[in-house]
Order: C-alpha cells, then structure tokens, then sequence
C-alpha cells in the first residue's frame, strides 16, 4: 500500500533483511500540498526502511497468463509452489481486513490444485495445501458473515481430515451463526474431544449454551402468549 513514488522506486532496489535511508525532494513524496498538520507544503522528507519480508507476485503473474494445458504440465513443485504464494497474499489481505479480495485469493489458489496424481506423495502434498485454503475460505466467509459458505469449506476440510479440531470448530461456529443449535453442538463437541483444553472452543461452547438458554425462554414466552387468549375463556 505504498503511495509515495519515491518510496515505491526505493522499496523496488531493496532485498530481504536490507535497511536504508531515503531523502525524497517534494516531487517524489508530498509535493506543494504536503501532509498536514505533519509536513508542511514542498517539504524534503527522509524516510528510513527496512524490508523486513515481502511477498514476490512475478511467478504467479506469469503462471496465470499460461494456458490450463501449459499450467497442467509444469512441475507439481511449481503448481504448489503457486499456490502457496497466492495463500499468503489472502493471508496478507485478511490481516488488513479485506476479506473479499483475501477470499478472491484463495479461491485463485485453489483453482490450480483440481489436478489429480497418480502418485500417493503428490496426492498428499496437494491435500495438504487445499486443506489449508478450505480453513482459511471456512474464516475468511465466517468473517464476511456467510455462514452457509463457511460450512461449506469446512465440511470440505473435514473431508480430507475428520478430526481437524479447526475444521470442526469453523464449522460449529458456522452452526451457531445460523441458528442451528443441536448441529453446532455436535461439532464443537468433537472439536473439545480433540482438543479439551482449547480456550477458543471451550468459548464457544459458552456461547451455545448462553444462545441456546436465551432461544428456549424465547419459545417458552411464545408458547405462552398462544395459549394465553385460549386460557381466558376457559
């Protein structure tokens, strides 16, 4: 999210690890207007950086620009390779809290490993990279309040992994958000048989139980309003 021009062009000479100092004159930082009350107008600023990581989008920019046909005959390592990237630039944008574009970026990655191998190894290695990227699509649509898509994914986890203790609460949690109170129950459940001592599913099963208490006198309160008006012309 750089916007300073000079900024950019210094990041773009820099490595991983590498520190530095920039003295940008107006025209590459906050020109005649400046950023008040901080910066005055036509102001010379120094900036010191240092690259702590960054992500590199070029392979994954050319891997995208192939064919289906030229991407299914490049090397598995590759493919994975790829999608890694693109789950860390999802992970990235989720962390800012963008969570449509970090939910575009997973789906992109998932989208390069529909391919199927005749070798166990290479089966399990593209397993394990869906079975991140459906946890993190399961959050990621918890986050944008669809609850149906984020059981979805999570059922698609538990597919490839029945006792993923994450799979099982995302998919309580989806439960919950949706009212459906006796399903949640079942996999948060499971989920605190894994992993008993979880501060975050035993959280959760407090929740149930404060919603399902508060959805039960609300039943209660309903069936007596109904029978109430019969009653008084007993």
């Amino acid at each position: 999210d750089i916007t300073l021009w000079g900024l950019e062009i210094g990041l773009l000479s820099m490595t991983k690890g590498e520190a530095a100092l920039f003295i940008l004159t107006p025209e590459y930082a906050y020109g005649q207007r400046g950023c008040p009350p901080s910066i005055p107008p036509n102001t010379t600023v120094l900036f010191k950086v240092e690259v702590l990581d960054f992500i590199d989008s070029e392979e994954c920019d050319a891997f995208f620009e192939l064919t289906y046909e030229q991407q299914d005959r490049l090397p598995l390592e590759k493919v994975l390779k790829v999608a890694a990237t693109e789950r860390e630039f999802g992970n990235y944008f989720f962390y800012k809290q963008r969570f449509k574009i970090a939910k575009d970026r997973y789906k992109r990655a998932l989208s390069i490993l529909g391919r199927t191998s005749s070798s166990k190894a290479e089966q399990s290695q593209i397993n394990a990279s869906k079975l991140l990227l459906f946890l993190n699509l399961s959050l990621t649509y918890l986050k944008l309040e669809r609850a149906d898509r984020a059981l979805k994914y999570g059922e698609l986890a538990l597919e490839m992994d029945q006792g993923n203790a994450k799979a099982l609460f995302r998919c309580g949690q989806a439960c919950l958000y949706m009212r459906e109170y006796s399903k949640s129950r079942d996999f948060l459940v499971r989920a605190q048989c894994i992993q008993p001592f979880n501060h975050d599913i035993n959280n959760e099963l407090k929740k149930l139980a404060r919603y399902y208490k508060a959805y039960m006198e609300m039943e209660k309160e309903m069936c007596c309003q109904m029978f109430d008006p019969l009653n008084s012309y007993g």
